[in-house]
């Protein structure tokens, strides 16, 4: 009796280990997303920084200045609720300074898409990892037209 009790329970701990290393595979899937990611241009320097927050989230800001004025930023953070992934950012100045929730709709490796079909400009980001570096595409409409933005960054 005891042999089973014990066989029982160990099982028991391995399945359950087994789930809570599962728990958080997407933001897991992720975090090549880590780390300072710049580029300098004659217009000015585009950097994004992302950091590990906890299990769940991946925290990050980007910006944009010319000389040293700050043209744009943003706060930037991935989180996995349950076993979906969303994007948010917040700039402030834009949408109320509301954060805008993305949620992903397919990842490979290398790739995350992210789409909120509601939101006017951007509402979809793609990000791609190419060895070393980072290139990230908005998409969606502005003034009525299709736009797509293209930024291409390195790893420092």
């Amino acid at each position: 009796m005891i042999r089973k009790t014990f066989a029982a329970i160990a099982l028991c701990a391995v399945i359950s280990s087994c789930k809570n290393e599962r728990r958080y595979d997407r933001i897991e899937n992720a975090k090549w997303l880590i780390g300072r990611w710049e580029n300098d241009s004659r217009a000015g320097k585009l950097v994004e920084e992302w950091s590990t927050f906890n299990d769940s989230m991946i925290i990050g800001s980007g910006m944009f200045v010319t000389g040293t004025d700050t043209v744009f930023s943003e706060d930037l953070w991935l989180e996995q609720h349950g076993d979906s992934l969303s994007y948010f950012a917040k700039v402030y100045g834009q949408n109320n300074s509301r954060k805008v929730e993305f949620k992903m709709t397919s990842s490979t490796k290398d790739q995350m898409v992210f789409e909120n079909p509601t939101h006017d400009f951007p509402n979809k980001i793609v990000y791609r990892h190419v060895q070393d570096s980072l290139i990230a595409d908005v998409s969606g409409v502005s003034k009525g037209q299709p736009k797509t933005e293209h930024f291409a960054m390195k790893k420092k």
